[in-house]
């Protein structure tokens, strides 16, 4: 399984850095978690297939985590008509707000696999499962468990506050990936967590300049924990 982070800043793009989007890929699997980027340009880049493109699962509605879905949704639509993905929603209600913007722009409507989020086991095939949380964020936004080859990957998505908020039942066993979000709090708003589950790995993601400070400073308080920050197009193999 391999991750590449398209997208690492928080809720406005910065030099160098744009909105949130990791692709996964396993095998000749692709799947994203969250599109707040064009994620299709970075595929014609790097030689990727778009017909490769198996689920797409999106956190929350918030257009850093999801703008790049329209542009997905208008190509498929029409010109890479071949890729089919499974696409999850934390509301289905929005996969009116696609049909119609497709509408308005007069192209073909295909019937486009949409789904939405629940908790649970919302996604599996023979590469990987994917298991949800609802978060506090908004009214519907959720964290996301990704399973392959005995490897398990936390994705948090933005939450309310670690508190209160972190997806205790994604991580009642090893979690070799935690990938964790830093916009909305200090990275060491976390410590209770780290201490509390066991993470081979944190990369704290989605983060704003200014908490840059306080994720050193966990990594000084957590020396025995893999601790990393991501930048884009960064990449992990596990």
């Amino acid at each position: 399984m391999r991750i590449t982070f398209l997208g690492t800043s928080h809720g406005i793009p910065e030099p160098n850095r744009r909105c949130s989007c990791t692709m996964i890929e396993v095998d000749n699997n692709i799947y994203f978690i969250d599109m707040g980027v064009m994620a299709l340009y970075d595929m014609i880049t790097f030689g990727k297939k778009v017909e490769d493109i198996k689920g797409i699962f999106i956190t929350h509605l918030h257009g850093d985590h999801s703008n790049g879905l329209f542009s997905l949704v208008d190509l498929i639509n029409w010109y890479y008509t071949s890729c089919d993905p499974k696409i999850y929603l934390p509301d289905l209600k929005t996969k009116d707000v696609f049909e119609a913007w497709l509408g308005i722009t007069k192209a073909k409507n295909r019937d486009l696999d949409f789904n939405e989020s629940f908790e649970g086991v919302i996604y599996f095939d023979d590469k990987i499962k994917i298991t949800a949380q609802q978060t506090q964020h908004c009214s519907r936004s959720f964290s996301y468990l990704v399973e392959c080859n005995g490897k398990k990957v936390l994705f948090s998505g933005d939450l309310r506050h670690p508190t209160h908020d972190f997806p205790h039942k994604l991580c009642e066993d090893k979690v070799d990936l935690a990938i964790l979000e830093v916009a909305h709090f200090p990275a060491t708003e976390y410590s209770q967590i780290i201490e509390k589950y066991n993470f081979e790995h944190i990369i704290f993601n989605h983060y704003a300049p200014r908490n840059i400070p306080s994720i050193q400073s966990i990594k000084e308080s957590f020396r025995n924990t893999r601790i990393d920050i991501s930048n884009d197009l960064m990449q992990i193999t596990l």
